[in-house]
């Protein structure tokens, strides 16, 4: 399973958990998947999220492939300037 790990505002609407695994096989199944498991977090992930997968960060990418092993990190949507 797949660690994801809450950093910022995330952390506080995930209860307080800094990290949690899921078994997802894409970003879009980890959002529906993390949405379900806490729902004070889901109305912020349907927004748009920014997340680091393995150290790669990706904005937009729903069907990007996460791997069992994969070290994900879930922040706020990244604002272009």
């Amino acid at each position: 399973m797949a660690r994801v790990h809450f950093t910022g505002n995330f952390r506080q609407l995930a209860g307080g958990d800094e990290e949690v695994s899921i078994d997802a096989s894409t970003v879009r199944e980890l959002l529906l998947k993390l949405g379900e498991h806490y729902p004070s977090l889901a109305p912020h992930l349907d927004e748009g999220v920014a997340l680091a997968i393995d150290g790669v960060i990706h904005q937009d990418a729903l069907f990007s492939r996460i791997e069992p092993h994969s070290d994900v990190h879930l922040m706020p949507k990244i604002a272009g300037g």
